[in-house]
């Protein structure tokens, strides 16, 4: 059974290896080098009721993770967030995106969040279609902005406005 949850420090290694792996052969992150427990540990810690992280489990292992993060420590920014999305390779395309995109952004939009920003790499169209069902709209592309894998790549913008 699939179960939405909010994430405790005991999810961070299965938090870290989902991560991990995006890092090494995705472009959904520019990470290049993997984090450790301990990195992920204090990025997890820098995360609240206003910015949440919450993981999807199927029988209790944790199959996909989603996060809102602070999109800049400048106090003007305080009510943006930048949303992360990680799916297991195994579990892609089932509709783990989407509930976890739902719950998180409702306990975004409850913590007191204006707008929810997303950076999407060239070639992640899913994660495109996944943004655009949930309301978000583009907004630009940045051009040539990430070197991955040898490859200079754009990054789109997207955005929510909760009204």
């Amino acid at each position: 059974m699939l179960n939405i949850l909010r994430a405790t420090i005991e999810h961070i290694e299965p938090i870290t290896d989902i991560y991990n792996d995006a890092v090494l052969n995705s472009t959904a992150t520019f990470d290049t080098e993997q984090k450790s427990v301990e990195e992920q540990r204090l990025w997890f810690n820098e995360h609240n009721d206003k910015y949440p992280i919450f993981v999807a489990e199927e029988n209790d292992i944790v199959i996909g993770w989603a996060s809102l993060s602070r999109w800049s420590g400048r106090c003007a920014y305080s009510d943006t967030a930048e949303i992360s999305i990680y799916i297991k390779d195994d579990f892609r395309g089932k509709g783990i995106g989407t509930m976890l995109l739902k719950k998180i952004l409702a306990e975004g939009r409850n913590g007191g969040l204006h707008t929810v920003l997303a950076r999407i790499a060239d070639g992640s169209e899913a994660s495109i279609r996944l943004h655009k069902k949930a309301g978000f709209e583009y907004i630009g592309v940045m051009k040539e902005v990430g070197k991955k894998f040898g490859k200079l790549l754009d990054v789109h913008m997207m955005q929510l406005i909760f009204k």
